[in-house]
C-alpha cells in the first residue's frame, strides 16, 4: 500500500531513504535547502516542495533526516516549519541522530500541537537504506511507534521500540560507541596486516564466523585495505555523536575512557580536513603517522 510521506532533508542518508520509499511505491514530497539533492529525488518520482511546511501538508508521515538538533528544531518548529503545514495526528519521524534531551523537548512541543513524534535513528547507512534493511531503534508512545512502522517498514528490516521519547536516540548513541571503537579496531588491524605483508583482502573470509567477525569487519576491512573512500557516512557526524555520548556519560557518571580516546582521534581527523569524508578515510591517520616519522 502506498503511503503519503514527506521527507525533510535529502542529503546522503535522506536521499537514500527517499529513493527507497519511492522504489517501494510510496508518494513522496521532499524539501531540502540543496536544490540539487531535491532534483535527484524528483527525477525518481518525488514532488518538490518549497518549504518544510508545504511538504508536510496532506501527508500522514513526515520524516526528518538532518544532522543537528538545532536544524531539526528549526525544520519542525521554525518559520515555514513542519508544524505550520502538518495536520493534527500527523506522525513526525525523526531519523536524525541527535541528543536524547533535545528529542524529549521536541516530542513535548509536537504533542502540544496535536502531532506525534517518534525518534527513530538508524544503523546500517546508505547501503542498507537502499535495500530496505536498516536497523531502527525507536522512541515514543507505543501507539505512535506502531503507526510509524507503517512507513518505516519500507526501509527497515529490524525495528525495535526502546521506550519513551529519547530512548531511540540513547540507543543510537550506544550503537555509535560500538561502531566508533569498531571502526578504529578494524582500521588498526588492517594497517597491521598491510605492514606485515598479509593479503588484507582475505582476512574477512579467514575470520568469517569466528569471534572476531562482525558486519564492520566484513564491510570495511576490504575498503580500508583498498583505500575505498566512497561516501556512505561522514567522520564529522561520528564526532557529533561521540560528543553526545560524552555528554550523556557525564550526566550518568559513566566512565568511558576508550570512547573518549575514540572521540579525540575523530576530532583530530576532522581538524585535518577529513571531517566530510567517509569513515573509511580513518586510514589516512596511519598514512600521516608514517610520513611524520619517516617510515
Amino acid at each position: 500500500m502506498s503511503e503519503r510521506i514527506a521527507l525533510i532533508g535529502a542529503g546522503v542518508m535522506g536521499g537514500a531513504i527517499g529513493a527507497r520509499l519511492l522504489e517501494t511505491g510510496n508518494s513522496l514530497k521532499v524539501f531540502d535547502l540543496d536544490a540539487d539533492k531535491v532534483a535527484e529525488l524528483v527525477a525518481k518520482g518525488a514532488v518538490a516542495a518549497n518549504s518544510a511546511a508545504l511538504a508536510s501538508q496532506d501527508v500522514d508521515f513526515v520524516i526528518t533526516s538532518l544532522n543537528a538538533s538545532r536544524i531539526v528544531g528549526l525544520a519542525a518548529f521554525g518559520k515555514d516549519g513542519i508544524v505550520e503545514g502538518a495536520a493534527k495526528g500527523t506522525v513526525i519521524i525523526d531519523m536524525s541522530s541527535i541528543e536524547p534531551d533535545a528529542t524529549q523537548k521536541f516530542a513535548k512541543m509536537a504533542a502540544e500541537k496535536g502531532l506525534a513524534w517518534v525518534d527513530s535513528p538508524l544503523s546500517g547507512g546508505v547501503p542498507k537504506a537502499l535495500t530496505g534493511e536498516l536497523t531502527l531503534m525507536a522512541g515514543g508512545e507505543a501507539a505512535d511507534v506502531e503507526r510509524a512502522h507503517v512507513a518505516l517498514k519500507h526501509v527497515a528490516s529490524n525495528y525495535t521500540h526502546m521506550g519513551p521519547a529519547g530512548a531511540g536516540q540513547t540507543t543510537k548513541l550506544i550503537n555509535q560507541v560500538l561502531c566508533g571503537l569498531g571502526f578504529l579496531a578494524v582500521a588498526e588491524a588492517t594497517q597491521l596486516a598491510l605492514d606485515a605483508g598479509v593479503d588484507a583482502t582475505k582476512i574477512p573470509q579467514a575470520l568469517k564466523g569466528g569471534r572476531a567477525d562482525s558486519a564492520l569487519l566484513q564491510e570495511y576491512l576490504p575498503r580500508f585495505a583498498q583505500k575505498d573512500y566512497r561516501r556512505t557516512g561522514r567522520i564529522d557526524n561520528m564526532v557529533k555523536d561521540l560528543n553526545a555520548v560524552n555528554d550523556l556519560a557525564r550526566q550518568t557518571g559513566t566512565s568511558m575512557p576508550l570512547t573518549a580516546l575514540c572521540a579525540e582521534i575523530h576530532r583530530m581527523l576532522t581538524a585535518a580536513g577529513l571531517g566530510g569524508e567517509d569513515q573509511a578515510a580513518v586510514m589516512e591517520y596511519f598514512k600521516g603517522a608514517k610520513e611524520e616519522f619517516g617510515a
